[in-house]
């Protein structure tokens, strides 16, 4: 589904068509067949959603943290709790026929939170080394790929009109969340980066990825799945090198202080953009129009 462009600037704008080789969308009343059909159900990907996405994968680390350390919870606890918070957000989000900021950033929250967790327990529980997680991640991440695309025949978000499409993308987005929070522990802690230089490390393979886009013609659908998980792994190092005490690596503002400022703003630019929808797509903006 084509949109007009937003305002704010794109850094690595997700393409509108499917991908090389790949057939267009089927008409509306072919696509009605393949699942409930609905206005898309995800937010323009502007400069704003890079920035809220970054600040999500961030929280995931730390509040993580908060839940199990500092409140003592314990990772299997905090897990139980989480996902039934996620399910609950999922549910809103899958009955919803079009985007809403409010539902849709929760929900983003949460698969950080349980996507941290996920590994967490792998590692901590179960005793899975973090390089068998990255793999497994990876696999279940581009097996997830395939079947979307075998399916689809596109991995756009900009076609997410059909719950089974949506089903795709939110496995996809929880299989990023995990294989970030895996990948970025095994560079950070096993490997001896440390979070600075880790962080450093993903946000310049992230520029990379941005500037091939932009003058060599990198596909934006592939650019945009790539910088979407090195987020993850981002995020998970600026969130550790804030709150993770000095002897660590750490500038110690401690998971409370963190997740709070993290989930400020969050707050507020979601507010934001639910006021000013600047991440609405033309054509939903155009449809509520209509309406009015």
């Amino acid at each position: 589904m084509k949109s007009e462009p937003s305002p704010a600037p794109r850094p690595i704008p997700e393409a509108r068509a499917a991908a090389p080789g790949a057939a267009s969308l089927p008409p509306s009343n072919e696509a009605a067949g393949l699942g409930r059909q609905m206005l898309n159900k995800v937010p323009e990907v502007t400069l704003y959603f890079w920035i809220i996405k970054v600040l999500c994968t961030t929280v995931g680390e730390t509040f993580a943290d908060f839940l199990n350390q500092n409140l003592h919870l314990g990772l299997t606890k905090t897990t139980y709790i989480m996902g039934s918070l996620l399910i609950v957000a999922l549910l809103f989000q899958f009955r919803a026929r079009k985007y809403s900021a409010g539902i849709y950033w929760l929900a983003v929250v949460l698969l950080s939170v349980v996507g941290t967790l996920i590994t967490d327990n792998l590692s901590d529980n179960f005793g899975v080394s973090l390089v068998i997680s990255t793999v497994v991640f990876s696999v279940l991440l581009a097996l997830t790929f395939a079947a979307w695309f075998a399916s689809e025949k596109t991995l756009s978000v900009h076609s997410i009109t059909t719950s089974r499409r949506e089903a795709f993308y939110w496995s996809a987005i929880l299989f990023t969340f995990a294989l970030g929070t895996a990948s970025g522990d095994l560079l950070a802690e096993r490997l001896h980066l440390g979070y600075l230089l880790s962080a450093l490390l993903f946000a310049s393979v992230i520029a990379l990825v941005t500037a091939a886009h932009w003058r060599l013609g990198l596909n934006g659908i592939l650019a945009f799945w790539i910088a979407y998980i090195l987020t993850r792994p981002l995020g998970a190092s600026l969130g550790d090198l804030l709150s993770q005490p000095r002897d660590a690596g750490g500038l110690n503002l401690g998971t409370i202080g963190t997740s709070a400022l993290f989930l400020s703003a969050i707050l507020g630019l979601v507010i934001y953009m639910a006021v000013t929808k600047k991440d609405v797509s033309g054509m939903q903006d155009t449809q509520d129009a209509a309406r009015a």
